[in-house]
């Protein structure tokens, strides 16, 4: 990869955490009503995907969605006036943090419910297909959706029609508190079930930007050729809570050892380093990045807070067909 790329890839990881650091400090302030869930410490896997795809390319997400739609190009103003509830959000105001679409981008949508956007990218990746076109569709998934039975239907369903699909399970070992040792038996890899399946499959580093951008490259390629889907596991760590801005390691669900094991690991620190070390940018380059990324995140604020709430009119727009 030249510089330009990957400086590129180091903002947007850099984006969306500093996205995600000011909604974690302005959610105490109520303006924002609805559930957040943050993928700080996440970062590398949205970005090291999505820079194979174009804006035609779809990609679905779940309830830990901002990272997925930044980094395929979802507009933050639209993201931004949608967790505060506005009209002028990408779903008008009415689905919040885990509801974002942004078609322009290719983003057909974020659903909350565990394993239920699987079927439906599949859905996706069979419709373009059957209309002749060559887009590919990615889904992004943790790993408690690979113990929902549609999520074996999926891969079995992707596997016999050949679909050009992309499987991308984000690991972070919990669901919500429960650690992988109450869910699934021991010595288990999310990969190797999907493996069985008939699926070509791997497994990654999701700290490590460089180890996700080869992997998604690869799975990419195939679909483009019409080769058939791909399963990504990325093994990865989400620092905060499971849903809210806080740190919650005082549950005690999660050890201090572990999570301090797994901060070190930061894929911003880890590409951070290789960039100096290369001295591929340099610390008056960073903070240029810094600044502007700032400029823009305080300009989606504050749009989202000048744009008017729904009025009652729009209440059931939508939910009925005309």
């Amino acid at each position: 990869m030249d510089k330009q790329i990957l400086l590129k890839l180091y903002s947007q990881m850099l984006r969306i955490r500093l996205i995600e650091e000011k909604i974690a400090e302005i959610y105490p302030q109520q303006e924002i009503r609805c559930p957040v869930h943050l993928c700080i410490g996440q970062e590398a896997i949205p970005v090291g995907v999505c820079a194979q795809l174009t804006s035609e390319d779809y990609i679905m997400s779940n309830h830990r969605s901002h990272g997925h739609y930044l980094a395929k190009g979802g507009d933050l103003k639209s993201m931004m006036a949608e967790l505060f509830g506005k009209r002028s959000g990408c779903c008008s105001g009415k689905g919040g943090s885990m509801h974002l679409v942004d078609i322009s981008a290719g983003f057909l949508g974020s659903m909350p419910i565990v394993g239920s956007s699987i079927p439906i990218a599949v859905g996706a990746a069979l419709g373009s297909v059957m209309q002749g076109r060559s887009r590919i569709t990615v889904v992004f998934f943790g790993e408690g959706a690979t113990e929902e039975g549609v999520f074996q239907e999926s891969i079995n369903f992707a596997v016999l029609k050949n679909l050009p699909i992309v499987f991308v399970c984000e690991n972070n070992l919990y669901s919500v508190y429960s650690p992988l040792s109450v869910r699934q038996p021991a010595g288990r890899e999310v990969f190797r079930v999907a493996e069985s399946l008939g699926i070509e499959s791997y497994q990654g580093d999701g700290n490590d930007i460089f180890e996700v951008y080869r992997f998604a490259e690869q799975a990419v390629h195939k679909a483009r050729e019409n080769r058939g889907p791909t399963f990504l596991e990325f093994k990865t760590y989400r620092w905060l809570e499971h849903c809210g801005p806080n740190y919650d390691n005082d549950l005690g669900y999660r050890t201090n050892h572990e999570f301090n094991d797994w901060k070190k690991r930061c894929p911003l620190a880890q590409m951070r380093e290789y960039l100096l070390q290369e001295q591929l940018f340099s610390g008056v380059e960073e903070d240029g990045i810094v600044n502007e990324i700032n400029r823009e995140i305080d300009g989606a604020i504050c749009y989202a807070k000048e744009s008017p709430f729904p009025g009652k009119q729009f209440l059931l727009e939508h939910i009925y067909a005309s």
